[in-house]
């Protein structure tokens, strides 16, 4: 009972250290009130305890993945990592660009995200873990999944300040965020660069499925969704080269590659492990 104790704690103190900050960004840069500034840069010691959880996090992550008998991994570990990999890659970009705005969105879904493993601590020992070309290829995996993530939050970001600015309503959440054009040039970065990773991911999947997972290549309900997703992405991306696609459409066509993404690995293991109780 004391280890179980000790494996959770992590990720429940990292919970609540994500949580505290998301009221304090929310305190801060988007609650109405008078006497408050509209322009507050990001505070050294708002990025320290940022970092400070991002820490806390990565320590439960890597104890609950590796243990002795090898990898471990789960549906809430994988929104637990994909989301510890967004709040790092938001936390990296706060020192080239204004973030502290986008800050009360994304930590609150790092905090619930990662209260998963304690909710949900089942786990299902994964095969091929220790294979150099499996490594390689969860991680192309992870980074993937983390800045399309990433790239969600900012076409959902993007949308509300789109509208707020058509009906000309300035305030005080929106004064915080980035110029909605920097907020385009990062979503389509992130997007670009996630894309690669996913065509990584899926290629070394189809191609070198018997060398990573231990069986051939197989058509079910994942690679499905993982090539929808694909699709969807590499449309949009030659949309924008082609014809310049932005604004609502660029915003409809992220968040439905995303959904189709999620389906693709976290929706499977969702109902293999808490619905059918398989591991």
């Amino acid at each position: 009972m004391a280890d179980i104790v000790i494996q959770l704690l992590p990720h429940i103190l990292a919970a609540l250290l994500y949580a505290g900050l998301a009221f304090h960004f929310w305190n801060t840069r988007w609650r109405e009130g008078e006497h408050q500034s509209v322009a507050c840069p990001m505070q050294t010691w708002e990025r320290a305890a940022i970092a400070a959880a991002l820490l806390i996090q990565a320590i439960g992550l890597y104890q609950g993945l590796f243990g002795e008998t090898g990898m471990h991994f789960s549906f809430g570990f994988a929104l637990s990592l994909m989301m510890w990999l967004a709040v790092l890659i938001y936390w990296l970009e706060s020192f080239m660009a204004r973030m502290e705005g986008m800050q009360p969105m994304v930590l609150p879904l790092a905090a619930a995200c990662t209260f998963l493993p304690v909710i949900f601590p089942n786990v299902h020992l994964v095969a091929n873990a220790s294979a150099t070309g499996f490594k390689l290829h969860f991680l192309a995996a992870m980074l993937a999944y983390s800045l399309l993530t990433l790239s969600a939050l900012h076409a959902i970001f993007m949308g509300f300040t789109e509208n707020a600015l058509h009906k000309r309503t300035l305030k005080r959440s929106l004064a915080s965020l980035p110029p909605l054009m920097a907020m385009e040039t990062l979503l389509f970065r992130m997007l670009t660069l996630g894309f690669i990773l996913l065509t990584l991911t899926v290629g070394s999947g189809l191609f070198f499925s018997e060398a990573l997972f231990g069986k051939p290549f197989s058509i079910d309900h994942k690679t499905l969704f993982a090539f929808a997703s694909w699709g969807i992405f590499a449309t949009l991306l030659f949309g924008r080269h082609a014809w310049g696609w932005r604004g609502k459409r660029a915003l409809r066509w992220t968040l439905t590659g995303f959904a189709l993404l999620i389906l693709a690995y976290v929706g499977s293991r969702f109902v293999a492990e808490v619905i059918l109780g398989r591991i």
